[in-house]
Parts: structure tokens; sequence; C-alpha cells
């Protein structure tokens, strides 16, 4: 899945963010950074991070693997597979969103 793939599929779940209330980062390293922002209605997905309450690192791939279910998000973190920076709370929540 290549970036416009990753993009495009977070703006087809970003209703799912709908309420959620948070502005999170995905940073993806070469790839780039993904912003959603949750705290407005409706959600917006954006190429900058700006301030977020939570920024989760992770491979393309594996960001990939976490949006099709391919992996466990407690599990990525917990072997390194992704790095959370800020509140660990909005990270479960988003987490939550990401499963299939």
């Amino acid at each position: 899945m290549s970036r416009d793939d990753i993009l495009q599929a977070m703006k087809e779940r970003l209703n799912d963010f709908a309420g959620f209330g948070y502005r999170v980062a995905f940073d993806m390293g070469d790839e780039g950074i993904v912003a959603v922002d949750g705290a407005q209605n409706p959600p917006s997905l954006e190429e900058e991070a700006g301030e977020p309450a939570c920024t989760i690192r992770l491979s393309a791939d594996n960001m990939e693997k976490l949006m099709t279910g391919g992996l466990n998000p407690m599990m990525a973190y917990t072997l390194g597979k992704l790095k959370i920076e800020g509140s660990m709370g909005v990270a479960m929540k988003v987490a939550s969103l990401l499963e299939e």
C-alpha cells in the first residue's frame, strides 16, 4: 500500500473520528505524516501534524497492517513496531477506531 493508498483509506474512515475530540498524527518516517483532526466537525485529514494530542510513529507497511487488522496495536507497541508520543489514552482510543 502506497502513501496515497493510506491517505485514501484514512479519508474513507474519517467519519469514524467524528466526535473523537483529539488531533492525532501518524508519522510514517520517510513516507511523511498524516494527521487526523477529530476535534473539529467534520473531522479532517491533513499532511501536517500541528500540535496533536498523540503522535504514533510506525512504518507505512505497519500502518497498512494496522488499518487492515493484520497488526494488533497493543502487540505492535509491545514489540516496538510503533511508538507513541503524547497521550497513551488517546492512542488507545485511536487503536480501537482503526481496528476492523
